[in-house]
């Protein structure tokens, strides 16, 4: 059994007990503690988290395709341990999947999953408006242990229009992740004129937007990734 806990925002605190399964950022350990001798190691993940090896293939083709690039390592856990993940000063942000529950997540932004989360790659088909935006990583709730903990620059923001009539929109490059039950995937918006061919657009020309009855709560991070489509005329 595993418990995911943040330390001064910065870190993830995982805490096991018994024997277990974490599926972590590679090179994201940066301490450890237990009873007696060391009883977790590391191993790389070469293909993926599914537990079929076709599975994983296809998935990382798949994210190949898409630039999901997912550098993983497995953390065997074999005992009572508590164990500390981090990467650059990232703020780092726990969630708890329900059972059904889906986080949609920027390959980039995921920093440990336990193995009660079903990865795959899935397709979203904006890949045009952001250099992220054609895939995403999903993790969905098949056990009752089901944590995700994610990555932000700078302290993240929180939105949800669950159970409101609230329409979200956001910047794709500014998205860490959205949550609900289903794929809950965004509509994409644009607002490309002549002006956006000689270099007068405002910079938000494109958006994702969730409307009311969406049931979604999506994440975003106070910076921008370098991305999406540059166009305009000097």
């Amino acid at each position: 059994m595993l418990k995911f806990e943040t330390v001064n925002e910065l870190t993830l605190k995982v805490t096991c007990t018994g024997n277990d399964v974490l599926f972590a950022k590679a090179g994201a350990f940066i301490a450890g503690e237990n009873a007696g001798e060391k009883n977790y190691k590391f191993e790389k993940v070469l293909l993926g988290p599914q537990n079929r090896p076709g599975q994983a293939l296809l998935g990382q083709l798949a994210r190949r395709l898409a630039g999901e690039n997912l550098p993983l390592m497995k953390v065997n856990l074999n005992g009572n341990s508590i164990t500390y993940y981090a990467n650059y000063g990232q703020h780092v942000v726990i969630y708890h999947l329900e059972q059904g529950e889906t986080v949609s997540v920027e390959s980039e932004n995921i920093l440990a999953f336990t193995q009660d989360c079903d990865y795959s790659v899935r397709f979203i088909g904006v890949g045009v408006l952001s250099q992220k935006g054609l895939a995403t990583s999903t993790l969905t709730a098949k056990g009752s242990n089901a944590y995700v903990a994610v990555l932000s620059d700078g302290n993240p923001i929180v939105l949800s229009n669950v159970n409101a009539n609230n329409t979200i929109a956001v910047d794709p490059d500014a998205v860490i992740c959205w949550i609900g039950n289903g794929h809950c995937d965004p509509q994409v918006t644009a607002d490309v004129s002549w002006k956006t061919f000689i270099g007068q657009a405002s910079g938000e020309s494109y958006q994702f937007e969730w409307h009311g009855g969406a049931n979604v709560t999506v994440i975003i991070q106070p910076s921008e990734r370098s991305g999406g489509i540059r166009v305009g005329i000097d």
